[in-house]
């Protein structure tokens, strides 16, 4: 018998064993998806509804499109994505918490959106699509809670079509100082508290600042989608780094 501990990952601040991570990042979602987003609009003062909207406006997905959403939670990126590939295209939304796709699906319903979506409950580690299944892939706001993104990214790849597009928006680093210290201040003061008022709970929203802080920086995220098999990568800063938009290739 091995003496040696558990190997460890980043849960936000905490270090926490990898296989209790997906489990925690579960209770997270699952406590917040009913104010997630309410939540969203108060913490970007609705700067997340135009980030979102450029995002995919601006990715390679054409009518007809066969477009697979990772972490798509309540549906802000499918709703959109069903605009650009038509009657003729598919969306499916995924994600790994019940909770959070059941929101998502609820929401899209109520809007009358049913035609060319499908829901799938998925580990963005462990996707259960056969190779080349996809003409692009989104994710957003999704992959700085993933235990294993480079395995993930690695999945991404696998099932994009030669020729698909992986588009991802994350929050990433900030590029002005001054800008830093006004968000970090927002961040680690005034968000826990908000979440605490609105959703009632601080601990998750702490949770999800720290979780910005632990994501790759531009360039780190860049080299690990080279790594994991995607060219042509690129990215593109948003409000001056708080977030940015990673694109690349199944060549």
């Amino acid at each position: 018998m091995s003496n040696q501990d558990p190997p460890k990952t980043d849960f936000g601040y905490r270090e926490v064993a990898v296989a209790d991570k997906a489990r925690l990042v579960g209770e997270v979602f699952s406590s917040v998806a009913g104010k997630y987003d309410i939540m969203n609009d108060l913490m970007s003062l609705g700067v997340h509804r135009l980030w979102k909207r450029h995002f995919v406006r601006t990715a390679q997905i054409s009518a007809g499109a066969k477009v697979l959403d990772i972490a798509g939670g309540t549906g802000d990126i499918a709703r959109l994505l069903l605009g650009r590939v038509g009657k003729s295209g598919k969306v499916v939304l995924s994600d790994i918490n019940p909770e959070m796709l059941a929101v998502g699906r609820a929401r899209m319903e109520d809007q009358g959106l049913v035609t060319g979506l499908k829901y799938v409950l998925a580990n963005a580690e462990e996707l259960p699509f056969a190779d080349q299944s996809f003409d692009a892939v989104t994710i957003a706001f999704g992959l700085r809670n993933v235990t294993n993104k480079d395995t993930a990214l690695k999945e991404m790849h696998r099932v994009l079509r030669p020729g698909g597009q992986v588009n991802i928006l994350e929050f990433s680093k900030v590029g002005s100082k001054t800008l830093k210290k006004i968000y970090d201040l927002y961040s680690f003061s005034l968000l826990p508290k908000i979440g605490g008022v609105v959703a009632n709970d601080e601990d998750s929203y702490r949770y999800l600042a720290e979780s910005i802080r632990k994501h790759p920086s531009q360039e780190v995220l860049a080299g690990m989608l080279r790594a994991a098999g995607f060219e042509r990568v690129n990215f593109e800063n948003l409000t001056n780094g708080v977030v940015a938009i990673h694109r690349g290739y199944h060549v």
